[in-house]
């Protein structure tokens, strides 16, 4: 007599998870952040609402997890198809600190321009505002950790002596993550790798002239 096999509840949790994370991400492609819902996501995801609830206080909650996920799945992706064992998570250190950042910004840009990742990603931008708690567990799980990064490399490059010694690393990425992420914010210009190159150069040489040498 065959023995019956017992539902491994574990593997239909995440099978539930995974297909509420793409209904979240495809609906708020498809009808904006201000029209989506618990319900529709439900019904996109095959599941009942109370399993949404259980997990989840809200649909910015979804969301966020969602993105995160995305941008996880990607990341891995993108080591399997370089052949790596490890997902890179920092910034290339060559030596040359312009052309890290420029390598990194340029990566951001067709991130930005992806639009897979400019619906959710300013949809949670935008909440984030309205809804400090979200606002708060976007910047510590999202936006933080990718700050980081930059923080990082900016003190590799100090300790090198490529930049002045009393940088203040923080204040230094503002220079050129912030009008990229302003001008994807508000749409105030195109994003291009162009873009993301002269923003580098005026972080690290300015725009006064520089004083020639006799």
């Amino acid at each position: 007599m065959a023995q019956k096999t017992v539902p491994d509840s574990t593997r239909r949790s995440e099978r539930s998870r995974r297909a509420i994370y793409d209904a979240a991400l495809a609906l708020v492609s498809e009808v904006g952040y201000g029209k989506l819902t618990i319900e529709a996501i439900a019904a996109r995801a095959g599941v009942g609402k109370q399993t949404i609830y259980r997990w989840w206080s809200s649909k910015g909650a979804v969301l966020l997890d969602a993105f995160l996920d995305l941008a996880e799945q990607a990341s891995q992706a993108a080591s399997e198809n370089a052949g790596q064992e490890e997902i890179q998570t920092e910034i290339p250190n060559s030596g040359d600190l312009e052309a890290d950042l420029k390598y990194v910004m340029r990566a951001t840009v067709d991130e930005f321009n992806d639009p897979k990742y400019d619906a959710p990603y300013r949809a949670l931008a935008a909440e984030g505002l309205l809804n400090p708690e979200l606002g708060a567990e976007f910047v510590e799980k999202l936006l933080e950790p990718q700050l980081q990064l930059f923080v990082k490399r900016v003190e590799q490059a100090r300790d090198a002596g490529q930049v002045v010694p009393d940088v203040d690393p923080r204040i230094a990425l503002e220079l050129w993550s912030s009008p990229l992420a302003q001008r994807w914010l508000m749409r105030s210009g195109p994003l291009t790798h162009a873009y993301a190159d002269t923003l580098v150069e005026y972080a690290l040489y300015g725009i006064a002239p520089r004083p020639r040498t006799s």
